[in-house]
């Protein structure tokens, strides 16, 4: 069904990609257990931190000389849905491949979280995320259908375009810790409550540079991702708004002409 030996990521020439396809989700993890005393940092009541998170693949075609066995190369891969580094809260992720693969058990234990491997099957692709002791002590575990081939089969392969499938999903961690608190209160990638008047924890300190180095913003296959920004979600919503207000007033019309209809045949009727 597969093979294992890994490609070697090529650059290709500004491939188009095929319509992604998404998915949007909200997970939220169980409040921590009282018995579980490993992180005695403080607890929030009432608060939640959300993480939105994107995973998938993206996959080449690699051609009619390509070995069948070999046909195409993809990658998987878990990132921030901004592209920002998600280090501060995913400790590991661990992807769980088909076992025709040799070591098909992958732990990725820093960004980017991914990997690449070559092969002609399709198969369901588990992905378990571990979190810092300070975040949460379960880990999460997704799964995602990895997609070779085109979802219109009417669609001929072609090696400038890509197979483009991500799933987009929150992540919300109840009752944080202090720490974990503390190290995302200011991350571009994390959406975390407004605190209390008052309450102020100091900034840990970072280099930039490593944080740089764990986005996904400049990564080889960045220009093919997704864009799941509030932006075009608020646009989106706008436009859905105005075909639901359109409609709403064209109703309004139908019914203010049959209501019109009804009068004139009242008289008639009363005779």
């Amino acid at each position: 069904m597969t093979n294992s030996s890994s490609p070697k990521r090529n650059e290709q020439d500004q491939p188009e990609t095929s319509g992604p396809v998404l998915k949007s989700l909200k997970t939220k993890l169980s409040k921590p257990e009282d018995a579980e005393k490993k992180n005695l940092s403080k607890k929030f009541k009432d608060v939640e931190i959300s993480v939105p998170i994107v995973y998938g693949n993206i996959a080449f075609w690699l051609g009619k000389k390509a070995n069948e066995y070999q046909s195409h190369k993809w990658t998987v891969y878990v990132r921030g849905a901004t592209n920002e580094d998600t280090r501060g809260v995913i400790k590991k992720v661990v992807f769980q491949l088909h076992s025709s693969f040799n070591n098909p058990t992958r732990v990725v234990e820093s960004p980017p979280f991914e990997l690449s491997e070559q092969g002609w099957g399709e198969f369901e692709i588990a992905i378990t995320l571990h979190f810092h002791s300070d975040v949460c002590e379960k880990p999460l575990s997704l799964y995602h259908q990895l997609k070779l081939y085109p979802e219109d089969e009417s669609t001929s392969l072609s090696i400038k375009k890509p197979v483009v499938v991500e799933s987009y999903d929150e992540i919300v961690f109840p009752e944080p810790s202090e720490s974990f608190l503390a190290r995302v209160q200011n991350h571009p990638a994390v959406n975390v409550p407004r605190l209390p008047v008052g309450l102020t924890f100091p900034t840990p300190a970072e280099d930039p540079s490593e944080r740089k180095r764990g986005d996904t913003k400049d990564h080889p296959l960045s220009q093919w991702f997704t864009n799941f920004s509030e932006a075009d979600e608020l646009l989106q919503l706008a436009a859905a708004r105005q075909q639901v207000q359109t409609h709403i007033a064209k109703l309004r019309r139908q019914i203010t002409v049959i209501e019109g209809q009804q009068q004139q045949l009242k008289p008639s009727s009363d005779q």
